[in-house]
């Protein structure tokens, strides 16, 4: 494909997607997950979905490609097993840790990859140890940007103290550290 990996365009410092086409590949990405998910008489996971996964042609669409470890589920249940190992940060727990295959491993994999795309930053980056991880940083900034337009509402009356506000922004840094 002609411009290459999301991974590339969303880690290296010579590329830049705006806001607008961060969407629009993501939407891509649902649209081709929906159609594996639904598309077919036997739902097709993924299994792998991840930046690197998804190639961008001429036009900036996005297409989800290697398939190599992708599954197709039981009609009955709609589950599957699996020994196959996924990338580390991508995988949803029961895959992971059981080997339960699902529609729902491949919905868990877009989520981290909507948190990677929206914030650059790859839930397996080095800064996150045991203790921490994209999610929580994401629910830090959420936190934060609650307080920010509770601050920033039109009328002063719905505005909060800054006794709330501080005290709101200590909880934060708690859980944080």
């Amino acid at each position: 494909m002609p411009n290459g990996s999301l991974a590339k365009w969303l880690h290296s410092p010579s590329c830049f997607l705006d806001m607008k086409q961060r969407l629009n590949i993501m939407i891509d990405v649902a649209c081709a997950l929906h159609y594996l998910h639904n598309g077919y008489s036997t739902p097709v996971v993924h299994c792998d979905l991840k930046p690197s996964n998804v190639l961008l042609d001429q036009d900036m669409i996005a297409h989800v490609s290697n398939f190599g470890i992708a599954k197709l589920l039981n009609q009955e249940d709609g589950i599957t097993h699996t020994a196959t190992i996924a990338t580390f940060g991508y995988v949803a727990p029961e895959y992971g840790l059981e080997g339960l295959v699902s529609t729902k491993c491949d919905v868990y994999s877009y989520g981290i990859m909507l948190m990677e795309v929206f914030t650059r930053t790859k839930p397996n980056d080095a800064r996150f140890n045991g203790n921490s991880s994209l999610k929580d940083l994401l629910d830090c900034i959420s936190f934060i940007m609650e307080i920010a337009l509770d601050c920033s509402r039109e009328s002063s009356r719905e505005r909060s103290n800054m006794e709330t506000v501080l005290r709101e922004m200590n909880n934060i840094k708690s859980k944080l550290l």
